[in-house]
């Protein structure tokens, strides 16, 4: 008897020891284990044998949380545990976990209530990603029969509420300290491994709670938001070059150059291949050299990898590389990544090298066996990326950065995706923004797509400009802005490939993204912080709204932008496409025609080939930066652009160094604030917080209100400041010189005592340049009317003489409300004058 008793007291002993060793276990017996990780996630184990599995998993790598409130009944029939968000009720002692015996409801505090039992199927699932684009237009696979859609995986989020993540056939890793490996379960048959998460419609919450154990989505460098150019292409170093000067030549930032398959032989006979270690000196002489080049011009380099050849005897380093793996045997050793050694053994021969010499990050693509050679299940494309990832964690200075195909829930830890090979369609191009956002739904929010498209469906097509154009102008305001396409000689996508139009549209774009940086990296830091990716489903903001599911083609950028992608073709007889937008409630500008809009309706809106339907919330306050080479460095002027319709408004700035590992402590934050009481404006640039390595202790500010009237006086602590005003974008610019970080500025403006807001005008005055251009073209010989003048040089008149806008607003407004009579004394009724009409959008539509 007492020896039961002291059986008894030992196993309690046990117990206890082992709910202290794994934090925040609520009920543990002899086959289940509840832990709580937030109080609306749980995960839920069962063990046949009583051993349960604290390593981690591929997809589960953390395995402590914070302290959650919870309460606990427990009895001898069941345990009921209460959170704020969940009620939890198991009766003890009854096997497995199946619908008789484990419920889990929501909480009053939970916007959409349920019950759910083991076994019950989602119905609402808002989908995840896929691996690749290969083979798809849009959304149809285009190399079966019949075609077929795209079987986009289900992601962590649905509409039902609540999701039930199965993880327990997941591979684990072993803990090692040298470099953490993969190593089998061995839980029993019949384990249960199981991870729920009750969140009704607060997706963002959803998506927090899931980094909570699944990681957080590592920050980027900063340079991976800049422009990259790609193309697969048999580049030479010289190629290479003269490409780069080009870029300089058009005054074109550039930030990453993406150097394909060619780089490396793949034989000493031939040219170029899929995979290999080497440089192939036929198209490199002195590759050392090549990668000192572009890192003097500021340009980072990545290089493609297939590894799954493996080393071959051919190759300069075999030798090296068999003495690393203990061997001597002569023959080729294909990719097999389980093997530490082997893999240890290529990195320490062949890619560290590479790194200290110059590569910054690598493009890998799996495409060969989907499991490894030697463990079950594993799968390479996950831990492909896994290795190449951590491997930069653990060596060097640069911050960790990979480029690669999706392999899996869990692979949002290592960042940047490959969408694979699209078709130039029109359809692809109308899919892409569904497809993008989607994959917020499993954190996978830095797709790297080929711009345009990768390749025509009939060889030979050369690249149509709108089409690209219109590509490029999404691009702007996706995650990563990366030109890309095949081997095939007619697609060319540099800028200087196009007439001068479409030059000069696809320069804006390029300019147009680094100027958006600031916001983006911000942005970045709070998918970092918080899970939530730049560009994401409109249903995470507005949950209950019927549309924000339907218009699937729109999409949040960040907190304040909203894109409204332009994916059908212009009406050739106008040269204006149509989109339908739905604009969620309050107030959006219009950012390219300067028009507000009101929100909680849907809208049939035109634009032309050089505008794009970016809706800004009315009242933001946004960074920007000005002209660029590149993103190197760390003091770009800054632009706080101060946008109409709001009394108040706050964005805080983040910054750190860029390149280095150290954001996750080191970095700064600057508050940027603003308040609107009647025609008086303040505007802040607060005090900075925090410190990163080469943080400038100065900075160039500007400030700016858009789509406004020019103020009629700014001050700062008491004096006068100067101001430059655009008359085409309606832009007031006031220069504030070097700015100190660590005091800010405040900067007080008087606008005049009209509505400020410059409504649609900014659009207008585009659009008459266009007309008169146009016109000119017809009619070379004609004369100015006064009243065709007027209208055509009121933009000038406003920035050479801002100080009689009203005026010139009045006079203008006057004549552009009898337009068709100023056209017709300029042109007569004519097919100038219908062209015209046209052209400025004054046609009646259908």
């Amino acid at each position: 008897m007492r020896m039961n008793i002291r059986k008894v007291f030992c196993g309690v002993l046990l117990l206890l020891c082992s709910l202290q060793t794994l934090a925040n276990v609520v009920y543990q017996d002899a086959n289940v284990r509840f832990t709580l990780i937030d109080e609306g996630t749980l995960r839920l184990e069962y063990a046949p044998d009583g051993k349960f599995v604290d390593n981690k998993s591929f997809m589960a790598v953390i395995r402590e949380y914070p302290k959650v409130n919870y309460n606990i009944k427990n009895n001898t029939k069941q345990v009921v545990i209460n959170t704020s968000k969940l009620k939890l009720v198991y009766k003890k002692g009854t096997g497995p976990f199946s619908k008789e015996n484990l419920t889990i409801s929501s909480a009053k505090t939970i916007s959409k209530s349920f019950v759910w039992k083991p076994g019950m199927k989602q119905t609402g699932n808002l989908k995840g990603t896929y691996r690749t684009l290969d083979g798809y237009d849009g959304s149809e696979y285009q190399y079966s029969t019949p075609k077929h859609e795209m079987p986009i995986e289900d992601g962590l989020l649905a509409t039902d509420g609540w999701t039930l993540i199965d993880d327990s056939k997941s591979l684990l890793f072993d803990g090692a300290k040298d470099w953490d490996w993969v190593t089998e379960r061995k839980s029993a048959e019949g384990a249960q491994d199981w991870y729920f998460m009750a969140y009704g419609h607060d997706y963002k919450g959803a998506l927090n709670s899931y980094t909570k154990f699944a990681g957080k989505v590592p920050l980027p460098p900063r340079y991976t938001f800049g422009y990259w150019w790609s193309r697969y292409w048999s580049y030479s170093d010289q190629d290479f070059r003269d490409l780069i000067g080009n870029f300089q030549r058009l005054d074109l930032p550039l930030d990453v150059l993406v150097i394909d398959m060619d780089w490396h032989p793949i034989s000493p006979e031939a040219g170029g291949g899929w995979t290999g270690w080497d440089w192939n000196e036929r198209l490199f002489p002195d590759y050392k050299a090549f990668l000192k080049y572009l890192d003097e011009q500021g340009v980072k380099a990545t290089m493609n990898l297939h590894p799954a050849d493996g080393v071959r005897p051919y190759e300069k380093k075999y030798k090296e590389f068999m003495q690393r793996l203990g061997k001597d045997d002569g023959k080729a050793h294909e990719w097999l990544g389980s093997d530490k050694q082997y893999v240890k053994a290529i990195f320490d021969t062949y890619l560290h090298n590479y790194m200290d010499e110059g590569v910054d990050f690598w493009w890998l693509d799996w495409q060969q066996w989907e499991k490894d050679r030697a463990v079950k299940d594993l799968d390479n494309v996950f831990w492909c990326n896994y290795i190449w990832f951590t491997d930069m964690e653990r060596n060097g200075n640069k911050r960790p950065m990979l480029y690669h195909r999706w392999g899996g829930l869990g692979n949002h830890r290592y960042q940047v995706g490959f969408s694979g090979d699209s078709f130039i369609t029109w359809e692809s191009l109308k899919f892409l923004p569904y497809f993008n956002s989607t994959a917020s739904n499993v954190l996978y929010g830095y797709w790297s797509h080929d711009i345009g498209g990768h390749q025509s469906k009939q060889w030979g097509s050369p690249v149509e400009p709108q089409l690209y154009t219109r590509a490029m102008q999404m691009g702007q305001y996706l995650p990563i802005i990366r030109s890309h396409s095949t081997k095939d000689p007619s697609l060319n996508k540099e800028p200087w490939a196009f007439g001068q139009d479409t030059q000069q549209r696809l320069a804006n774009v390029i300019n147009g993204r680094y100027a958006l940086v600031p916001y983006i990296y911000t942005m970045a830091r709070k998918t970092y912080e918080e899970g939530l990716s730049l560009c994401r489903p409109l249903y995470y903001d507005y949950p209950e709204v019927r549309e924000s599911y339907e218009f699937k083609e729109e999409y949040m950028f960040g907190d304040h932008m909203l894109i409204a992608p332009v994916t059908d073709e212009v009406n050739p007889n106008d040269g204006y496409a149509t989109v339908k937008v739905w604009l969620p409630a309050g107030e959006w500008l219009e950012y390219e025609t300067g028009k507000m809009l009101q929100g909680g309706r849907i809208y049939e809106r035109r634009f032309t080939m050089d505008e794009y339907p970016v809706y800004i919330k009315a009242g933001s306050i946004i960074p920007y930066f000005g002209k660029l080479k590149n993103l190197s460095g760390t003091n770009q002027a800054v632009t706080v652009r101060v946008f109409p319709g709001g009394e108040n408004g706050f964005f805080k700035l983040y910054e750190d160094n860029g390149e280095d590992k150290n954001y996750v402590t080191e970095y700064a934050t600057t508050p940027l604030s603003y308040t609107r009481e009647g025609n008086k404006l303040s505007v802040t640039i607060g005090p900075r917080k925090g410190q990163y390595k080469d943080m400038p202790v100065q900075r160039q500010y500007y400030m700016a209100l858009p789509c406004q009237k020019a103020p009629v006086s700014i001050s700062c602590q008491g004096k006068e400041l100067p101001f430059t005003y655009d008359g085409m974008n309606l832009e007031t610019t006031i220069d504030l010189g070097m700015v100190d970080c660590a005091s800010g500025v405040t900067v007080d403006i008087e606008m005049p005592a009209d509505y400020v807001l410059v409504d649609g005008v900014k659009a207008d005055f585009r659009h008459i340049q266009t007309m008169v251009r146009d016109y000119k073209q017809h009619e070379a010989g004609m004369v100015y009317t006064e009243d065709f003048g007027y209208l055509e040089a009121t933009p000038l008149r406003l920035t050479y003489h801002p100080e009689k806008q009203e005026e010139t607003f009045n006079a203008y407004n006057e004549r552009i409300k009898r337009v068709d009579q100023v056209l017709i004394e300029q042109m007569g009724d004519s097919e100038n004058y219908k062209r015209a009409m046209r052209l400025l959008n004054r046609e009646e539509q259908p």
